[in-house]
Formats: structure tokens, sequence, C-alpha cells
């Protein structure tokens, strides 16, 4: 089973080479993607201007597993509002989480208030 469920945060900070891109670099064989937050690194990199052919390309290479986003995580992340509201998390956040949370997983992440939050949840921060 894999441990870490990666962030968009995460993998943008691995894509553009910022700090705690090697932490990043580090879990990637262990590490898998919500569609949710995929749909996010996508959408950044699109706005970006990165052609789609280069983002496709660069999400074959790294070859992360991608998990759907089904009945179970969406009941979950629309439940774990009530802890990250406060702390300004978005619905992608909560997708991450969420799917960590249902396999037991480490959530890495760029979002430092993610430290803030006791729902079951380990969490490592990149930086």
């Amino acid at each position: 089973m894999n441990k870490y469920v990666l962030d968009a945060s995460a993998l943008l900070g691995l894509l553009n080479a910022e700090q705690g891109s090697d932490l990043v670099q580090d879990r990637l064989p262990q590490s898998i993607i919500s569609a949710v937050n995929l749909a996010e690194v996508v959408t950044r990199l699109s706005i970006l201007g990165m052609p789609e052919k280069a983002i496709r390309e660069t999400m074959d290479l790294l070859a992360l597993e991608i998990f759907a986003f089904d009945e179970k995580q969406a009941f979950e992340a629309g439940f774990l509002s009530i802890y990250t509201r406060p702390l300004g998390l978005s619905f992608g956040d909560r997708a991450c989480l969420a799917l960590a949370r249902s396999i037991q997983a480490v959530a890495v992440t760029a979002d430092r208030a993610w430290k803030e939050l006791e729902i079951g949840v380990e969490i490592e921060l990149i930086r």
C-alpha cells in the first residue's frame, strides 16, 4: 500500500523545484494523488501556459497512481469542512485529506495551516 498522498501544493513544489521538492521527490515512489488534486495541478500548469501535451507527458513520467474521487471520499471531504473551514482550506485540500484518512496514509503538503488540524491524519510539510 502507498504511504503518502500528495496535495497539489506538494506536487507543484516538485515540478517548480521549490524548497522542499527534494522531500517530495523522495516520497514519490510511495505516493498517490487524488484526481481532484491532479485537476488542480493541471489547472495551474495550464494557466501558466504549459502545453497540454507537455502536462500529460510530465504526469506520465511521474507515474503517480491517481485515485478517483468516489462517494466515500465525497462524504468524508464534506464532513471535514467543519474542521478545515476556520483555516481556509479548500475543497481540493479536503479531497487530499479525505483520501489520506481513508487509506491511513500521510498527507504531504506545502500548506502550513494543515499542521493545526487534529483530524486523525498525519501531515508532513515540505517546507
